[in-house]
């Protein structure tokens, strides 16, 4: 009887998610695959069990195609609550992650803190290091100045490394093309803040889709439409994410929330109550740093609406 071949299993990574395909960039190839139906029921608080950046084992099947047969412990992720889930489901972005930047434009559409803090939170969660992007600089007018230097000031004061940039005049594409050299990065940020220009120009060969911010709402347009991640020419990779409208904050408990604004820290031992809100009680530290400055105002209010969120199981996501 003639021998019965063994299917081939290959180690790799999935750099692009479409519904239910994946694909996995393993042996110097990228295989389509589809996801073992096992992990589909095994009853996980995510929508879907393999995301962007995870690393797994693929079965090939005789058309080329591919079935995912295992998926490796993850060393971290970046999530936020499912769309128009109101409680504890989560859509994780993309694992394996070094660095999260946050981009925001200096106008069309307008730079968003709440929305900073929310992407914020989820990275100091999973302990991953992150930054803010100030793109569509050539746009900053004296009227919009103090608003964005002192965007600038308050986070790079808080330890977050803050670039300003611009596809226009360049301004800035040295310095970001560097911070992703040799790291996993994910670049996130609400539609028609120029993530996938700002990618596009530096590595060109990418030829991501774009589209121009409407005048007549001032917000950004989908244009990418699935989470994918792009090797780049002077090593490590970039995670292209679709504009996020809202990044709703999930798996966490509002006790746990205040460990994640980093400026709070040392103010949590020094309340009267060991379980302090820091949001009623008496003679709380955190609100005494507000108080006395030390602890911006903008950033408290923040971290009130979005404990006031995960309290009322994230019924409104949006900053």
């Amino acid at each position: 009887m003639p021998t019965q071949k063994t299917p081939q299993h290959l180690e790799g990574i999935v750099i692009r998610a479409t519904g239910s395909w994946f694909d996995v960039q393993a042996d110097g190839c990228v295989i389509p695959a589809r996801v073992r139906g096992k992990f589909r029921l095994s009853g996980l608080n995510t929508t879907s069990p393999v995301v962007v950046g995870d690393r797994v084992t693929v079965r090939l099947n005789p058309d080329g195609t591919g079935l995912i047969v295992k998926v490796h412990p993850r060393r971290n992720e970046l999530s936020r609550r499912a769309a128009g889930r109101r409680h504890s489901l989560r859509h994780v972005i993309a694992a394996n992650i070094d660095f999260v930047w946050i981009v925001q434009a200096v106008h069309l559409p307008e730079p968003n803190p709440g929305f900073i803090d929310r992407v914020l939170v989820a990275a100091e969660r999973y302990e991953i290091p992150a930054g803010l992007i100030i793109n569509k600089i050539d746009l900053m007018t004296e009227a919009n100045r103090p608003v964005i230097e002192a965007l600038e000031r308050l986070y790079a004061g808080l330890g977050y490394q803050v670039l300003r940039t611009s596809t226009v005049t360049g301004e800035g594409l040295d310095a970001f093309r560097e911070a992703l050299r040799s790291k996993t990065s994910v670049v996130t940020g609400p539609s028609g803040v120029g993530k996938s220009s700002l990618l596009n120009a530096i590595e060109p060969g990418l030829n991501i889709r774009t589209a121009p911010v409407s005048e007549k709402t001032g917000k950004g347009r989908h244009t990418t439409t699935y989470v994918a991640l792009y090797p780049l020419s002077i090593g490590g990779f970039v995670v292209d994410t679709p504009g996020l409208r809202e990044f709703g904050v999930t798996d966490l408990e509002p006790a746990e929330l205040s460990h994640y604004f980093v400026e709070f820290r040392p103010y949590l031992t020094a309340c009267r109550f060991p379980d302090c809100t820091h949001e009623h009680e008496p003679d709380c530290a955190v609100k005494a740093a507000v108080e006395t400055g030390e602890i911006s105002e903008e950033r408290y209010l923040s971290y009130l609406n979005i404990l006031h969120s995960l309290k009322s199981g994230e019924k409104n996501a949006g900053p």
